[in-house]
């Protein structure tokens, strides 16, 4: 069976295929059609679709249903994720699940609405205070829009953290014909199984210890007493100052993505056997990656591409195992090289380039070719 559809579509089959129940958005170009398609969808499937009178309204709905024990998720675009900084930080504190779609476009401000950018990649990850990681997939197909934002589900629920699924206009606008087989989920996602939703023991919505651990999820409203707040809290979120619980809160919040990197990367590795180039992309800009890829091998130059779907924890296991046999790195992203800061870092003896386009065009097969 094959689809006509694009992004946005594939995204919003994802949320309900993972039982998305409640969503909340604000209109903004290009999020706005996964705005439209939800509030449409949802009442039909039994959920809850608002649109927000704004972003900080919409997230925080979004957070106030997902402790009360829906799957919530809202979408957005750069501006939006500006207003959503405060909330983003709230829900890390009370370690609330909840799926953060940013649909990229050319910045800073309002920047061009209707263009393509992939600008906001370090902006998800350090754009609220603390300093607190967060999980962020970057879907580089229409199927990867639909399998990620599954896999964004459970990621949410499994860490009880803000999963962001960073895609970009023309990924979500553009309509292409894809098979059914296409949308299925990335083969890590099976291995954390369903949510667990179950009373937090004695009143305790929190646990610090073991710090890489994370807690049943509570449902607020199901358990009487359960509190909620975005200060530094012990166990039973009581606001303290109390240095050993804070440290133990603050550790916790590292811990459980960072003891848990290796299992959260999910990357597409090519590589051939020889080639010296290694080429790295993620989003849209991955598909003229993998075009390149067919066009250098058939005139018989060897290259070998790494496309990331995890950009936060950043997937440092395999960036080292693809730059182990390559002395030239091309970073392809249509921003002025925000990734390529992650792989220069862990790239000790390879030339790194960046390949990079921030006029509102997209980087093309050609281009890789030239870099090469």
């Amino acid at each position: 069976m094959r689809h006509f559809t694009n992004g946005s579509t594939a995204i919003v089959r994802g949320a309900l295929a993972s039982g998305c129940d409640f969503f909340a958005g604000y209109p903004i170009t290009p999020a706005s059609p996964i705005l439209m398609q939800l509030l449409h969808e949802l009442p039909r499937a039994g959920g809850v679709g608002i649109q927000a009178e704004d972003e900080i309204a919409a997230i925080g709905m979004c957070i106030g249903a997902a402790m009360s024990g829906a799957r919530a998720m809202t979408a957005t675009s750069g501006p939006g994720i500006s207003l959503y900084s405060e909330n983003i930080g709230l829900a890390i504190m009370g370690e609330v699940p909840l799926v953060i779609v940013d649909v990229q476009r050319l910045g800073p401000a309002t920047g061009g609405a209707t263009t393509v950018g992939q600008g906001d990649v370090q902006f998800v990850r350090w754009g609220t205070s603390g300093g607190y990681p967060i999980i962020a997939l970057a879907p580089s197909s229409i199927g990867e829009c639909y399998a990620l934002t599954r896999r964004a589900f459970d990621l949410a629920e499994r860490f009880r953290v803000p999963v962001f699924l960073l895609t970009d206009k023309e990924l979500n606008t553009t309509n292409n014909t894809i098979d059914a087989g296409e949308c299925a989920e990335p083969d890590a996602a099976a291995a954390h199984g369903a949510p667990i939703r179950e009373p937090a023991p004695a009143g305790e919505p929190y646990r610090y210890e073991p710090a890489a651990e994370v807690p049943p999820m509570a449902c607020y409203g199901d358990v009487p007493g359960l509190r909620f707040t975005g200060s530094t809290h012990d166990e039973r979120a009581f606001i303290t100052k109390d240095a050993e619980t804070v440290e133990r809160l603050n550790r916790h919040l590292e811990a459980k993505i960072e003891a848990h990197r290796t299992a959260l990367e999910l990357a597409t590795v090519d590589l051939e056997p020889g080639a010296e180039t290694l080429w790295i992309s993620y989003g849209v800009t991955a598909g003229a990656m993998r075009e390149a890829v067919r066009a250098a091998r058939a005139a018989g130059r060897k290259i070998s591409a790494l496309t990331l779907q995890t950009l936060w924890p950043v997937p440092e296991s395999t960036l080292r195992h693809a730059l182990g046999g390559a002395r030239r790195v091309v970073v392809a992203e249509l921003n002025l090289g925000q990734y390529r800061l992650e792989v220069e870092r862990l790239a000790r003896h390879q030339e790194v380039i960046g390949l990079n386009r921030v006029d509102g065009g997209l980087i093309g097969p050609d281009q890789f070719l030239e870099a090469a």
